[in-house]
């Protein structure tokens, strides 16, 4: 029986409804200075604000070492009743200092963290401070559960299991940092069947990143490509899809880079195109200066009250029903058998 592994436990897919497929209500990184998510009341009131523009379901796309908070996660799962599919992996390389630990694990020790993560549960903390480290500055993932750093549990002791694998590469670039993630995530997913993410720049090197997938055992049909419509080429895009690959449209409210009009361009053209069935929306906000309930603007509600009611104009309330549900439904559903207790 196939399932979606979420904070609050294992749901059939069907029962997810509207999916946002790509926000974060935690994250802090080195990149962003000035744009941390780490105050639960504030994530909780934006979760709620992407709740009444008519999401049922989202996935916390933050990997570990920037910032996760699981606990919270699964309390504002409840409180707000939006279904959370929280991450394990890495994000690309410039995400993290120097001193990281994470760099200094094999992709073998990732793949083993990113396993029990998945079927067991993901650390309560998932950074600790540097050493040294003042006034809350940059914090270090700590790579290991102890007794100092239990695994995080909800309300009913039960434990918080991230439901997808992430990996991210640079601009046309792919590290060996970088490599060794990618063959992380999919000795992970060979051993779960857990969907994969993949944050991409600009687009660029989409093809190499599943090719490298592939090799070691993952289908591009598991595979989302985050940030696809940051290059609005529908050819390049059909190619993707002609591979069995997810396209992660997330650019929406960014006219300084793509315009939302463009966006609509290559919905449009990718549907005519016959891919409309390997299409998933989210907003991927990301920000603190971005988010309503921190101070910021346009915030979680402006993909669902503000964009969609565009594409649905342009390609019709069925199509993009599909992409909101039926989509997210066959892609978040776990492949393979779970060694979960």
């Amino acid at each position: 029986m196939s399932f979606v592994r979420t904070v609050r436990g294992d749901l059939d897919p069907a029962l997810l409804g509207r999916v946002n497929y790509h926000e974060h209500l935690f994250q802090v990184s080195p990149l962003l200075p000035g744009d941390e998510l780490d105050d639960e009341a504030a994530s909780g009131a934006e979760a709620a604000l992407l709740v009444a523009s008519g999401f049922d379901a989202m996935i916390d796309a933050t990997p570990s070492g920037l910032g996760r908070n699981p606990e919270a996660l699964a309390r504002i799962s409840l409180a707000a009743g939006l279904a959370i599919v929280a991450t394990t992996g890495a994000h690309r390389e410039a995400h993290y200092p120097t001193d990281h630990p994470i760099r200094g694990l094999s992709a073998s020790e990732r793949a083993e963290r990113y396993l029990d993560e998945l079927l067991h549960g993901m650390p309560r903390r998932d950074v600790v401070r540097n050493e040294g480290a003042e006034n809350g500055g940059p914090r270090n993932d700590s790579p290991l559960i102890d007794d100092e750093n239990p695994r995080a549990s909800d309300d009913t002791g039960a434990p918080v299991r991230a439901g997808l694998i992430k990996a991210g590469i640079g601009y046309w670039s792919i590290t060996p940092f970088e490599r060794a993630t990618l063959e992380a995530v999919a000795a992970a997913h060979v051993e779960t069947g857990a969907p994969v993410m993949v944050h991409l720049e600009f687009c660029t090197a989409a093809h190499e990143a599943l090719d490298l997938l592939a090799i070691d055992g993952v289908p591009a049909d598991r595979v989302v490509l985050a940030h696809a419509d940051r290059d609005p080429n529908p050819a390049l895009h059909l190619e993707l899809a002609a591979r069995g690959a997810w396209l992660g449209y997330d650019g929406m409210a960014r006219p300084r880079t793509r315009s939302d009009a463009e966006l609509l361009d290559l919905t449009s053209a990718v549907v005519e195109g016959g891919a409309s069935a390997q299409i998933l929306l989210g907003g991927d906000v990301a920000r603190r200066t971005r988010y309503l309930a921190y101070g910021g603007m346009p915030g979680l509600a402006y993909l669902g009250e503000r964009y969609l009611p565009q594409l649905r104009a342009r390609i019709g309330t069925d199509a993009v029903e599909q992409m909101l549900t039926a989509n997210p439904q066959r892609f978040l559903a776990w492949s393979g058998p779970s060694r979960a207790p």
